[in-house]
């Protein structure tokens, strides 16, 4: 099943993709209908799906506008260099340990909305990531249960300002622009693609252009081994999230480097999972 987190009548709301319509999910009185709240309270999605399905208020696919997947997700956790290829075109090592930063809310940005370059800088960049979405709460899970803690899947594009990146040795204000980390269109729940998300192709392209070409079996720390680490520090809850690194081929490897800019499309595509696309505009 594919989720989303729709505007509609000035409020987010979840819903399902039924055909070239997705059917709004019904919310009970007095609970928020947000994808990532009814999430955070433990909402059986599949059975509210089937519900929507048959009574579900209908929106055209066509003319629907999203929002973030998640609105106001509890934790961002975001994996620095998890391909190889990617840690060695930025001149590192293989790292031993997950290279971990968080991500605001406030700098999430949803499917098909602008992405606003930043006035500060030049060189803003694209990276392609799996993002993984947790169902249930975890404290100091082994490996081998670590995917039951999973509920699903979705795109990321960790856009980055890669010089106030570099500022600083732990990347956080370079990763927190506003509506820097687009996120969507759908949430596809974790029984519907291989365990973990591996073996699936994962591509940034710019204008059309392939820029990064990559399978999510090459990630360094797995999904598993991931929640494993993360859970054996800190808990994780429903509607937390993990993006899990990038691929080689980001713009500022590129020789010469390779910025976004005004007018540009940028599109993160993974196998069974969807399409994320934004156009790039001018910041305000």
């Amino acid at each position: 099943m594919h989720f989303v987190n729709l505007f509609h009548d000035g409020a987010a709301r979840a819903a399902v993709s039924d055909g070239d319509h997705y059917r709004l999910l019904p919310a009970a009185d007095g609970l928020s209908a947000e994808l990532g709240e009814r999430i955070a309270r433990g909402e059986d999605l599949a059975r509210t799906a089937e519900t929507a399905r048959t009574a579900g208020e209908r929106v055209p696919a066509a003319t629907a506008r999203f929002a973030p997947l998640l609105t106001r997700p509890g934790k961002v956790i975001c994996l620095g260099l998890n391909y190889f290829d990617h840690a060695k075109e930025g001149g590192r090592d293989k790292p031993t340990y997950p290279w971990f930063f968080l991500r605001a809310a406030s700098s999430l940005l949803a499917h098909g909305e602008p992405a606003p370059l930043p006035t500060v800088s030049t060189q803003y960049d694209y990276e392609a990531e799996l993002a993984v979405v947790i169902g249930q709460r975890g404290k100091r899970v082994p490996r081998e249960r670590a995917l039951d803690l999973v509920l699903g899947y979705s795109c990321f594009n960790d856009l980055s300002v890669r010089d106030y990146q570099k500022k600083t040795p732990q990347w956080t204000i370079g990763k927190n622009f506003d509506a820097s980390g687009a996120f969507g269109p759908a949430l596809v729940l974790a029984g519907d693609l291989p365990p973990g998300g591996r073996d699936l192709r994962i591509q940034c392209r710019v204008n059309g252009q392939v820029m990064q070409d990559a399978n999510t079996s090459s990630m360094i720390f797995d999904v598993a081994e991931t929640i494993e680490i993360l859970t054996g520090c800190m808990t994780l809850e429903p509607g937390d999230v993990i993006v899990m690194g990038t691929p080689a081929g980001v713009g500022f490897a590129r020789q010469p480097p390779v910025w976004l800019k005004d007018g540009d499309r940028v599109e993160v595509e993974i196998e069974g999972v969807g399409c994320l696309s934004n156009p790039v505009v001018p910041g305000g």
